[in-house]
């Protein structure tokens, strides 16, 4: 395994982020019916850890909390706690009442806690809001995960998905205000999603702050040929049809045809392109199969030329921004 720092910080972390969306109950929250359970999950728990996949990323909403309770059994089953870098996130609703979602204050402190209760820690590393919240003034939140920081359950703050420009403002809150700022962006980035070049990853060049792309596989359309994406978790995945435009058959006939010159699977292909980018820390990979960890693990030690880099990226077209 690889590793790096996440941005500018001191964070270590690897260069392959477990993605625990994949992990919950499938009758509850979400009702993504493809999640895994403590026991179907113990394959792909042990695969992380053998293969130095220390990076766990989660959220307070996935499958309705049970994510983070899953992931919270599988460190203490698995692992050490301080050998895992885990984040996760807030925003989303969780509940009815004015601190089961959003960016307030209220809302932070309430959730800060019910996450470490669920996933059975005193800390997380790495604290993300997921997403921008309009209805909050930035100085309230920016104050708020300053103040999570210094009571010691946070040891960093990200965020992801939004404009350029309300990143910028989050910032600059925390830079007047004499708060934490923002060490890491979790933003969409794959082959077929590549809206974050135009700004955000300037800014975040910028301003130190690492990406860990999440849908590095545009959920799955990336990792086989463009006739064969039936999927259970294509069916049941409302993100995926994002990527189901023709516009995005010659990408993906592209991937494939660098991945069988090079005699790799087309994951792998599709995911060093993504860490080609400097930018990028580590990209999020969302394992239901001990072979999807196999592939981002192998990606670390594909080069790809420049020639392949520029066949990848022959085919895009301008595109709106999606996933906020």
């Amino acid at each position: 395994m690889d590793f790096t720092r996440l941005g500018s910080s001191g964070l270590k972390i690897s260069r392959v982020t477990l993605g625990c969306m994949s992990f919950g109950a499938p009758d509850r929250g979400n009702n993504h019916q493809w999640t895994l359970t403590d026991e179907t999950a113990e394959p792909v728990f042990r695969q992380a850890v053998e293969s130095g996949v220390t990076f766990w990323d989660t959220a307070n909403v996935y499958s309705d909390g049970t994510s983070e309770e899953i992931v919270g059994r599988a460190i203490r089953k698995y692992t050490d706690r301080d050998a895992i870098v885990l984040a996760t996130k807030v925003y989303f609703k969780f509940h009815d009442g004015p601190g089961g979602s959003g960016l307030s204050r209220k809302a932070i402190l309430e959730q800060i806690d019910a996450s470490l209760s669920r996933l059975g820690t005193d800390y997380v590393d790495l604290y993300q809001i997921h997403r921008f919240d309009p209805a909050v003034p930035v100085e309230e939140t920016m104050e708020a995960l300053h103040d999570v920081i210094k009571a010691g359950k946070v040891r960093y703050i990200g965020a992801s998905s939004m404009h350029a420009w309300q990143f910028a403002k989050l910032q600059h809150a925390a830079d007047l205000g004499g708060w934490t700022r923002f060490v890491s962006m979790q933003n969409q980035y794959s082959l077929l999603q590549r809206e974050e070049e135009r700004e955000m990853f300037g800014l975040l060049a910028d301003q130190g702050v690492g990406s860990i792309p999440w849908a590095p596989l545009a959920k799955g359309r990336l990792a086989r040929p463009w006739d064969e994406q039936s999927t259970a978790r294509a069916g049941a995945d409302h993100l995926h049809r994002r990527y189901e435009g023709e516009e995005n058959r010659p990408i993906v006939d592209a991937v494939r045809r660098v991945a069988e010159a090079r005699g790799v699977p087309m994951a792998q292909v599709a995911l060093a392109w993504v860490l080609h980018n400097p930018v990028v820390d580590a990209p999020i990979v969302g394992p239901t199969k001990p072979q999807h960890l196999t592939d981002a693990v192998a990606a670390l030690d594909l080069e790809l030329t420049a020639e392949e880099v520029a066949a990848l990226e022959e085919h895009y077209t301008p595109r709106l921004p999606s996933g906020y």
